[in-house]
């Protein structure tokens, strides 16, 4: 199949690298607002270059991937399903919520699929973990932890542009929880502090951040996140049950290491990077849709699978605001 990639920043040439890797990939078609940046990745992977979103739609490709700036995701993202073609984007559907859910409009009933990029879903560990819970083998839930620490603050320019911590980095772990778990959150209370980067705090932002979540069934869980972890890039889930509990991210380049004697678990290279971590996440995640695009399974992670994702970080955004308890009955709005 042919595919087109709009945006060739760095997520961007990481999905063509991948996409040239798949067998279900015969061809790529890249356009970028940056002339340069898409010569060079039509030289590099082989692709035809175009010079407009318009052009690569009308290219004769099967499917098209959005990985342009977030401002730019719902125009795109409503085009190639107008033009028929099968989409896969990069979270966040929009930068608001309110422009998330004129998408989801836009695109419910079109018989076009639409993927949302939470490519967790797709990691190995966290595929196990929703079996185990669905299964039942870990009894009734009690308690979830989820993790996501960065090993060091992003520039400037992205944390102005990022909506927040909670919309940009935790978003992942409420997607993961909810997909895991097969719960919906209920209610949130979120803290936050700055302890490093100056931009951060700057912006209005925290760059430390915990979140205490209600599931609908009474479960609890917990979210930690950071800009700052010197060890490396850190994202773990714990999964607690009166039968049993999971773990997931507890191998050897784990970044953390042990304070007890003679334990030298984990004795690998920690993980340093999103990209390190998640490589054979992403590429299932690529796979995935080229099955959509031939139609052989439907959307893993829809519009409005992201946009509950994103109520929860709206929730915890107001919570951090305002120092109080949040429902998400509250936010919620469409």
């Amino acid at each position: 199949m042919r595919i087109g990639i709009l945006g060739l920043g760095r997520i961007g040439v990481f999905h063509a690298e991948t996409l040239r890797g798949l067998d279900a990939v015969d061809s790529l078609v890249v356009a970028d607002p940056s002339p340069d940046a898409a010569r060079a990745a039509g030289e590099l992977f082989g692709a035809q270059v175009v010079d407009s979103p318009e052009a690569l739609y009308a290219a004769g490709v099967d499917g098209v991937v959005v990985a342009a700036a977030t401002d730019a995701h719902p125009e795109l993202l409503r085009a190639a399903v107008a033009a028929g073609l099968p989409v896969f984007c990069e979270k966040p559907v929009a930068r608001t919520m309110a422009e998330g859910v004129e998408v989801l409009k836009a695109v419910e009933g079109s018989g076009v699929p639409v993927q949302i990029g939470y490519n967790r879903r797709f990691d190995a560990g966290f595929a196990a973990a929703r079996r185990a819970v669905r299964s039942g083998e870990l009894g009734t839930l009690h308690t979830v932890r989820s993790t996501t620490l960065d090993p060091a603050p992003p520039p400037a320019a992205y944390v102005a542009a990022s909506g927040g911590i909670f919309r940009d980095c935790a978003v992942h772990d409420f997607d993961i929880i909810r997909w895991v778990t097969g719960r919906e959150v209920s209610e949130v209370y979120a803290v936050g502090g700055n302890r490093g980067a100056a931009h951060i705090r700057e912006a209005g932002d925290a760059d430390t951040t915990g979140a205490l979540l209600t599931l609908d069934d009474g479960t609890l869980a917990v979210v930690s996140n950071s800009r700052h972890n010197g060890r490396g890039h850190d994202v773990r889930m714990e999964i607690h049950g009166f039968a049993d509990s999971l773990a997931v991210g507890l191998d050897d380049r784990l970044p953390l290491r042990s304070a007890e004697p003679g334990v030298s678990f984990p004795a690998g290279t920690p993980h340093d990077f999103f990209m390190d971590r998640f490589a054979a996440a992403y590429r299932a995640e690529l796979a995935a849709f080229t099955e959509v695009v031939a139609g052989s399974r439907p959307s893993p992670c829809t519009v409005a699978d992201a946009l509950e994702a994103g109520w929860i970080a709206e929730a915890c955004t107001l919570s951090l605001a305002e120092h109080r308890p949040v429902r998400l009955a509250e936010v919620r709005t469409g």
